[in-house]
């Protein structure tokens, strides 16, 4: 009862625990994004990081549902409007968010953030989709109150790495260029709360809530500011990232985003400076001015690099007209701040499209030894996913594959899972140009150190096998020297149905075929190296008779090597080659090379030592079959003797009955002078008995079997019913005769009583005695009167001694012997006397006389 009480409460807890798990997952979903379209296509997963101005964006991790590609879901929900009391100030919060999404919906750029599905409002919030973010550089930057505990997990050991923070800005660089040049847009919002991180780690503009659009028809753009003391406006820019033309109402320019930047920038080297804890308080924000000039032109200066310190004093200048603008400070300004060898090659990797095919070669052949410099998270994150770009371009793989196989010597198995894997199975099964399965082949020991046993059978097995079908030399030669790295991992199968028919056609093609002899003996020596490894079934089945037909084209590497092979097959007990084998296939094919010229003496000796061994264990094998089957021979032998010995000589029943003196049977056996008594051979215990002995004894036991089936024949006691076909009953003669002698022998002397007459005579020519007739004989007499004359000297008939004999069947017509003995009848019914009748000596003498 113990065991069922825990499988139900096993169960019990099993089936809670699930629908508990799927309702917190289903309450999850409904609390994010209650009745919004956006649910339809995309499934929520978890909550990772916040952005948009005051971080009211909530971002959530998650998949579009058809696809299943991940996005990220920023969700906006309208309870968070309750913190402005004023119901105008709630609908301008919520146009406000909007227009920025519907803008940026609108720009397509590599830095500005990619929307994936459009923003779709509903009763309790707004919500859009978008490509896989990390985190807004605000809760990099530690800005994590809003978010919850696993997030704030997530994000506290992460820290900005130098190569990032310079990529990063060059990246804002290059959105703004994109916006002030070809947009004519200013962003006028920018700061860390409007800048995602991606998956790849790649810098993107967001929020683009108080965006200023060009309102000039003429091709010098103009832009219209905006008044930020308004009490209307719910969500208003951070003061301290706004330039002072924007805070004096005054004209705006690509300029304020340039000052914007600036003061990112030294944000970014000095985020816990107290000057950035003036906020949003609009009344300090000219002691803020002249605080951020002095530490400007201070030896503090925020922790600037030397090659940056000029650059930012020149963003952060007052007069709009002296700042650079966004192409300047990427190209020119920045040039030594960027003038890093891991900047440039994120750079070059990040413009790889614009280059030839012959640029790209080169830059790649000198990328490994640039990676030993790089941090592990920027190759993971920016490097590969450059790499993964360029698969659209065949011809390049082979050029950027000893990058990626570099990067997978040091990689963990989550970093190799995520990022290397989805690179690898799309290389794999590309077959052109022949060289990546070459440098993949190369790599094997590698390959199988991280790919499990479903990636080997699925991925690296075809395409080995397409290397053996190739007809170029050194790819077929790469793969045969792999396949036996493969050969624990994959099972027997696969490998008897995609490697060995290769294999086999290799081997078999002779000096006509396409495979070079090289090729052929290298195939040779790899079945060598896999054969210990391979089941013996495959060996019997697939190998020997391949090898057995293997052509005598006179080359001795090639015999020489399959005789190796022979040579394996012989002394690995595993393998369990049979004698019948060796005998009949293997010294056929081995025996005619001995008398083959091309063999080195050395060469020659191994063959010769090869065929003395098989046959050695041939003939000591049979040798040793035939003592076993001799011994069994004997041993069945010696069994039979013993089980008859053992063999206790046991009377029949049929034997007891007819020895019993009581046997009823007994009146129909012959007598001693007229049958002797026949031994049976079952009492000579000692004799070993022949074949015709055996079958004499099984015969009696036959008999005597029959004989205990039938029925006992018993004498009957009544008088049976007289039939026509029995012979004539000579009873009544016999008593009559019985009666004259009894009244001779009256006449004659005085009757004695109790005399019983002696009736020996009747029945001593008999070869039986019957008890019962005894028996019956002393009754009759004992119950005959004294009375009754009995003429003891009548003469008996001639054929009364002598009853013809009987046989035993079921057709003897026998008369029963109780039928011949005086009985009731002879004698007065009324006579009731218990005296016997006595004869005398001399009466009984003259009766048998």
């Amino acid at each position: 009862m113990d065991v069922f009480n825990k499988l139900r409460n096993t169960v019990t807890n099993t089936l809670s625990n699930t629908v508990s798990n799927t309702a917190h997952s289903l309450s999850q979903l409904s609390s994010v994004l209650p009745g919004n379209p956006v649910t339809r296509e995309y499934e929520v997963t978890a909550h990772i990081c916040s952005a948009g101005p005051g971080l009211l964006w909530k971002v959530y991790s998650g998949f579009k549902k058809s696809t299943k590609q991940k996005a990220a879901i920023f969700v906006f929900e309208k309870r968070l409007l309750d913190q402005w009391p004023d119901r105008a100030v709630r609908d301008n919060v919520i146009e406000t968010l909007k227009k920025g999404i519907v803008q940026l919906t609108k720009l397509r750029h590599p830095q500005i953030l990619t929307v994936q599905h459009p923003l779709e409002e509903s009763r309790d919030s707004l919500a859009f989709a978008t490509e896989p973010v990390f985190a807004s550089l605000a809760n990099i930057l530690g800005d994590v109150d809003s978010l919850p505990q696993s997030a704030r997990a997530v994000l506290q050991d992460y820290k900005l790495l130098d190569l990032e923070m310079k990529f990063g800005i060059y990246q804002l660089g290059e959105s703004l260029a994109f916006l002030h040049n070809d947009v004519k847009m200013l962003h006028r919002n920018l700061n860390p709360e409007n800048i995602v991180v991606n998956d790849n780690g790649d810098w993107k503009i967001f929020g683009f809530e108080f965006c200023a659009m060009n309102k000039s028809l003429d091709d010098k753009p103009s832009w219209v500011n905006v008044d930020y003391t308004s009490t209307s406006l719910g969500i208003k820019p951070p003061i301290h990232y706004q330039a002072p033309e924007c805070i004096k109402s005054t004209i705006i320019s690509p300029s304020s985003d340039i000052f914007s930047l600036g003061i990112l920038i030294c944000y970014l080297h000095a985020p816990n400076n107290p000057l950035w804890n003036s906020r949003n308080d609009s009344s300090n924000y000219v002691r803020f001015l002249e605080e951020l000039k002095n530490i400007i032109t201070s030896a503090r200066n925020f922790n600037l690099p030397n090659s940056l310190k000029d650059t930012v004093k020149l963003m952060l200048h007052g007069d709009p007209e002296l700042r650079p603008d966004a192409f300047q400070i990427v190209k020119v300004i920045f040039i030594e701040y960027f003038n890093d060898i891991g900047v440039k090659t994120l750079i070059y990797l990040d413009k790889l499209f614009q280059w030839d095919n012959l640029q790209k070669s080169q830059f790649y052949k000198g990328l490994p030894q640039i990676l030993k410099q790089f941090p592990r998270r920027a190759i993971l994150q920016k490097v590969l996913p450059a790499l993964q770009k360029e698969f659209v371009n065949a011809p390049m793989i082979p050029f950027l594959l000893p990058s990626i196989l570099q990067v997978m010597e040091e990689c963990t198995t989550e970093e190799f899972n995520e990022r290397v894997l989805p690179m690898l199975k799309q290389i794999i099964v590309i077959e052109e140009p022949p060289q990546i399965s070459l440098l993949l082949l190369q790599k094997m020991e590698l390959l199988l150190k991280w790919c499990s046993p479903d990636i080997v059978k699925n991925y690296i097995l075809p395409m080995m096998t397409r290397a053996l079908d190739s007809k170029l030399e050194q790819l077929q030669e790469h793969c045969l020297i792999a396949i036996p790295l493969i050969v624990k991992i994959v099972d027997s199968s696969s490998m008897k149905n995609s490697v060995i028919p290769r294999m086999k056609k290799i081997c078999l093609s002779g000096k006509s075929g396409h495979y070079s002899l090289g090729v052929r003996v290298n195939c040779l020596l790899c079945l060598s190296k896999i054969i210990e490894n391979l089941d013996s079934w495959i060996v019997r089945e697939e190998i020997l008779p391949f090898l057995l037909q293997i052509p005598n084209t006179g080359e001795p590497a090639i015999l020489v090597a399959a005789i190796g092979i022979f040579k394996l097959i012989l002394v690995n007990s595993k393998l369990g080659i049979s004698k019948d084998l060796l005998a009949t296939k293997v010294l056929p094919f081995l025996l005619p090379l001995c008398v083959e010229q091309s063999f080195s003496p050395k060469q020659y000796e191994l063959l010769v030592a090869l065929v003395n061994d098989m046959v050695t264990q041939v003939t000591m094998e049979h040798r040793e079959a035939l003592q076993q089957l001799q011994k069994t021979r004997q041993f069945h032998e010696n069994m039979s003797d013993t089980l008859n010995d053992m063999t206790s000589p046991v009377k029949s029943p049929l034997d007891n009955m007819i020895s019993s003196p009581t046997n009823p049977l007994a009146m129909f056996e012959s007598s001693s002078t007229s049958s002797p008594q026949v031994k049976s051979p079952m009492s000579q215990q000692s004799r070993v008995l022949s074949l015709d002995d055996k079958i004499r004894l099984a015969k009696q036991e036959e008999m005597g079997q029959r004989i205990n089936t039938q029925s006992t024949l018993q004498p009957n006691v009544t008088t049976p019913v007289t039939q026509q076909s029995r012979p004539k009953d000579l009873t009544d003669t016999l008593l009559a005769n019985n009666l004259n002698q009894l009244n001779w022998s009256t006449n004659k002397t005085t009757p004695v009583t109790g005399t019983v007459p002696n009736y020996t005579s009747i029945n001593s020519s008999s070869s039986f005695t019957s008890p019962t007739l005894n028996r019956q004989q002393n009754f009759m007499v004992n119950q005959m009167p004294q009375t009754t004359p009995v003429n003891w000297n009548q003469q008996v008939p001639n054929n009364f001694g002598s009853p013809k004999p009987m046989q035993l069947g079921t057709n003897s017509n026998w008369t029963s012997p109780s039928m011949m003995l005086p009985t009731s009848s002879l004698t007065s019914p009324s006579s009731q006397s218990q005296s016997t009748l006595k004869l005398s000596t001399e009466e009984i003498m003259d009766f048998l006389k």
